[in-house]
């Protein structure tokens, strides 16, 4: 494997399901998905925030049951409804941008089998594009992946659409909220309290891609992060001595056209 150094989008493993037969009714999933992919905790283990795993955004209601190929639809798998693998958890903006489209797994990049993180590079405008140094075929894959939530819209276009744009407002605003706090922690490192202070705040806020990249030359807070948030250590995707990107995704849970990168 690769030890990389950039780009962002956190990965994720959900792991074997916790009961041995299909869910009854999806929703049930929903408890045992936050704690094993997106339990957001403080430095005391308190559950502050859990998030979408698509856009990153904390999301204090609402937080969906997310199908990834979708239950219903020209594409629907309604075979698929109650099974634990097809599950991830979204905001109902990207729930509802990616709706009932096609997903081939071979076209599009998945957190809970691919290293998102490496796919994608957030800028401080808000902006998340490809990572530059994919190969050209795994750069469209990356396109089709961000157009699939509507992680890209620049215009309005729709309600829709402005919640894209209000997306990006919200990562410029993160952005300015963690370069301020890595001028806090260069002033002093040896704090701890300031340190717990930048992984609290980070957890509350979300948008954990924006505060590695912000930290990039950090490993302390790089590793703090990546430990603050379930399923993100476990994914394998990062070098914990450091917190460094390691790609391809181990895919340990062997997913359909797991481990692309």
């Amino acid at each position: 494997m690769l030890k990389l150094l950039e780009k962002k989008l956190r990965p994720v493993r959900r792991n074997n399901s916790p009961q041995a037969t299909n869910f009854n009714d999806y929703a049930d999933a929903k408890p045992h998905l936050i704690g094993r992919i997106s339990k957001g905790k403080n430095v005391r283990g308190l559950h502050l925030a859990s998030y979408c795993s698509y856009c990153e955004r904390p999301i204090p209601t609402s937080l969906a049951v997310e199908h990834i190929e979708p239950k219903k639809g020209p594409f629907g798998k309604p075979q698929l409804e109650t099974v634990w693998t097809n599950f991830l958890l979204a905001c109902v903006n990207c729930n509802s941008t990616k709706g009932d489209k096609q997903v081939i797994f071979s076209d599009l990049f998945f957190p809970d089998r691919d290293n998102t993180f490496f796919a994608f590079e957030y800028k401080a405008d808000g902006t998340v594009i490809p990572n530059p140094s994919l190969s050209a075929r795994h750069q469209i894959t990356a396109k089709k992946t961000l157009d699939l939530c509507g992680l890209r819209k620049k215009k309005s276009q729709g309600k829709k659409t402005d919640i894209a744009l209000e997306r990006v407002g919200q990562r410029m605003q993160i952005w300015g909220q963690a370069e301020d706090s890595l001028v806090d922690y260069r002033k002093d490192p040896a704090n701890n309290a300031v340190v717990n202070g930048i992984v609290n705040l980070m957890v509350a806020t979300g948008f954990f891609s924006v505060w590695m990249a912000v930290f990039d030359d950090i490993p302390e807070m790089k590793v703090r992060f990546i430990q603050a948030i379930s399923g993100t250590e476990e994914s394998g995707c990062f070098d914990m001595a450091d917190g460094s990107v390691i790609s391809p995704h181990p895919n340990a849970d062997n997913l359909q056209d797991g481990g692309k990168i």
